[in-house]
């Protein structure tokens, strides 16, 4: 087995990519269920609008890198209203009903055959991140030390991606310590309490929708640049169940926990494919295909993942009393 190969990949996927645009998508997720209660299971519809905005507005409108920013963030936020002016009435497992079914929706809208010309059908969108990697100050070559070292592509989308998620940390972080904050936490332990209080329920409800659908947006705008591509199956539903994986496991209603989490997460995944396909190949599991080891790794995870939920509900980081939401 090759040890180097896999500690050297597992380390570099504490920082990579996916732990970016997931960590990303989980802020976007506390924001609504840790800080606000909101069961939001339609994440993936606010990465997926993010991605589509800005593909289709650089390939088929020809605009602009910065347009396709500007309505991808814009598709987000109207996403939030639409979705939530009939949602966000409703409570808990109904609200989880409803916007899973609405992330499905536009997965299909975009895969849909009769809107290839401008979504691209099941193949996606591709060919407009230029304009991104034109703003490259890294020039070409490798950056980083001995092993753990990215090409400058790689190295100038985990820039961006690390200075997002610590922007959008500290944004968490200021507003959930505001008198806004106070009342989303208020709203996810009682809001028939804060509504006798005079204050509008839906609003606060509405506006936490909108800002963790656009942290959640920013997740999908690295997909696309980091794989120069947005394809509609990426925008499952498996997407927002990993995202709020990442967020129990970190803790919920914690301004770290989903960066912790989304860290944990894929190091785990990456360091158990490595262990099992090393084992395949140096044949210690002759019982085992190649083919196999992708299903087993989400296996031996999920079980890990199960005992964290038996004897540590509320995360690495998080309290019991966050993750007792007002599910009436």
């Amino acid at each position: 087995m090759d040890w180097v190969t896999i500690i050297s990949t597992t380390v570099k996927a504490a920082v990579g990519v996916e732990t970016v645009l997931y960590a990303l998508a989980a802020i976007g997720i506390n924001v609504h269920f840790g800080y606000t209660g909101l069961l939001n299971f339609g994440q993936a519809a606010f990465m997926a609008v993010a991605g589509y905005g800005l593909a289709v507005t650089v390939t088929v409108l020809g605009l602009p890198f910065w347009v396709g920013i500007g309505v991808g963030l814009l598709a987000a936020v109207l996403l939030a209203i639409i979705l939530g002016i009939p949602t966000l009435r409703l409570r808990a497992d109904y609200l989880a009903i409803v916007t899973i079914a609405a992330a499905e929706i536009i997965r299909l809208i975009f895969r849909s055959v009769a809107f290839k010309n401008v979504f691209g059908g099941s193949d996606g969108q591709r060919g407009f991140s230029d304009g991104f990697y034109a703003l490259n100050p890294f020039p070409e070559g490798d950056y980083g030390f001995g092993w753990f070292t990215f090409n400058n592509r790689v190295t100038w989308v985990l820039f961006v991606g690390w200075i997002l998620i610590a922007l959008s940390c500290l944004i968490v972080y200021l507003l959930m310590k505001s008198p806004w904050g106070r009342v989303l936490k208020a709203i996810r332990e009682d809001e028939d309490a804060v509504r006798a209080l005079g204050k509008n329920v839906f609003s606060y409800k509405m506006q936490s929708l909108i800002l963790g659908g656009v942290i959640g947006a920013l997740g999908g705008f690295i997909y696309g640049l980091a794989f120069a591509s947005v394809q509609p199956d990426i925008f499952g539903t498996e997407t927002t169940f990993f995202a709020y994986t990442i967020v129990i496991l970190g803790g919920a209603a914690r301004v770290l926990g989903p960066v912790v989490g989304s860290m944990i997460f894929w190091v785990l995944l990456v360091l158990v494919n490595g262990i099992l396909s090393g084992a395949v190949e140096a044949g210690y599991l002759p019982f085992m295909a190649p083919t196999q080891v992708g299903p087993v790794r989400f296996l031996l995870v999920g079980i890990g993942l199960i005992l964290l939920l038996v004897y540590r509900p509320q995360g690495i980081f998080g309290d019991k009393r966050e993750i007792a939401i007002d599910a009436r």
